[in-house]
């Protein structure tokens, strides 16, 4: 069979043509792709953001505190100022044994730290060692408190970022330096790094923790302390366990049993089960925005290989008469359908990678990433299998009708 010149010509154009349709479409699938890869990739990295604000707090704790009391009560009227005890922590581990962790904090604000020439304001926090089980420190030189600084009553410190930063910006190992916290001479033993924003009675970063026997008796603050954190033990959840952390303190202190906002307990284990539950929410919004925009791509992929096997009637027409199978047509329409799709998806998932890895570079603060804006590895390799996937049922239809076209209807057509 002879074909002429102007037969090859048009040929030509026609694909041509489908090049440009093509772009069209592949960039429809570079695009779905793109959006579902940086949405999970950018979902990955806000939920880490927001998870540095909670940074090594425990997520099954409690913080307790006073209030003024609401009902009045064995001959006390509403409205009285009362300070939970030392003793009270004692009190606790005895009657809630399924408390893990029990630490008092005293508070102080507006004390003036200096070192040499340079000198910041500071918030005094007096702890236990076990503190470190409520909220982990991040320590970058030296140690937290022990229990020889408890027993021994240390004038030692650990100091908060921004304070490390502010009285030694040439940086290095302050540990061993005395720096004079109002009239007071403290031994630094440790800069805590911790930058979240889970806030108890004060930034980390602008605090400086001291042992809390010292804090007593330098400070006169007695027997009271102003907050006490607990943390449950393993199996258990704070929320059952709360009612009877008021009830054993109402007792104690002469408060309504019923005045709950008397002693306040502010259960942690809420607040993050509403996150988990939030992004568990975003999660799915992701997915069902991303794969969305895939299906729309992989839709318009049928469309293009539909109009490219419509405009190459001749061409797969004068394949079949000189001998070619429908298997054959089958196989060529299918991989350029996969192709297509591969090679945009690719694009896409690539081109994704390089705007989330900028990304994390921005939040990036002396060599410490804030959050990682990165797909994991498994998330990927799905993406990859669901293009192809997707690319050979965007191809079924166009083969479908390619191998339908009849030698003798390609030459009608013509």
């Amino acid at each position: 069979m002879r074909i002429d010149i102007d037969s090859y010509k048009e040929i030509l154009d026609t694909l041509t043509r489908n090049k440009s349709r093509s772009f069209l479409t592949g960039f429809g699938v570079f695009w779905g792709v793109f959006m579902l890869v940086a949405l999970i990739g950018g979902g990955q990295g806000l939920k880490e953001l927001l998870a540095n604000n909670f940074e090594g707090f425990a997520t099954n704790s409690a913080i307790i505190f006073a209030q003024p009391t609401t009902k009045p009560y064995h001959g006390f009227r509403k409205g009285r100022q009362w300070q939970m005890q030392y003793k009270d922590v004692e009190r606790l581990r005895q009657q809630v044994p399924e408390l893990d962790v029990i630490s008092p904090m005293l508070s102080k604000w507006g004390s003036t730290v200096t070192f040499s020439e340079h000198s910041c304001n500071c918030n005094m926090k007096g702890l236990l060692p076990d503190y470190a089980k409520v909220e982990t420190p991040m320590i970058y030189y030296g140690r937290f408190l022990n229990d020889l600084d408890m027993a021994q009553r240390r004038k030692v410190c650990v100091i908060g970022k921004k304070i490390y930063k502010t009285l030694f910006p040439g940086g290095g190992n302050p540990c061993g330096q005395l720096i004079r916290i109002d009239s007071t001479y403290y031994s630094v033993v440790g800069v805590d790094y911790n930058n979240g924003n889970m806030n108890i009675n004060g930034s980390a970063e602008e605090s400086v923790v001291i042992p809390i026997t010292l804090m007593q008796q330098a400070y006169n603050f007695g027997d009271d302390v102003h907050l006490i954190c607990a943390t449950a033990r393993p199996g258990v959840t704070m929320s059952t366990i709360a009612p009877r952390i008021q009830h054993v303190l109402a007792r104690t202190h002469d408060i309504h049993p019923d005045d709950e906002k008397a002693i306040t307990v502010f259960n942690t284990e809420v607040m993050f089960g509403m996150l988990d539950s939030l992004f568990s929410g975003v999660n799915f919004l992701i997915w069902l925005v991303g794969i969305g925009t895939l299906l729309a791509g992989a839709i318009g992929v049928s469309n293009i290989m539909m109009v490219t096997v419509k405009e190459r009637t001749t061409e797969i027409g004068i394949r079949r008469a000189i001998g070619a199978t429908p298997r054959s047509i089958l196989a060529q329409i299918i991989s350029e359908s996969i192709l297509l799709t591969a090679v945009a998806g690719m694009s896409g998932i690539l081109f994704a990678v390089i705007i989330l890895q900028m990304l994390e570079l921005a939040n990036t603060t002396d060599g410490i990433v804030s959050a990682h804006y990165q797909v994991q590895f498994w998330t990927a390799i799905g993406a990859v299998v669901l293009l192809s996937i997707l690319g050979v049922l965007a191809g079924l239809a166009p083969a479908a009708r390619a191998m339908s076209i009849k030698p003798v209807d390609a030459m009608r057509d013509e």
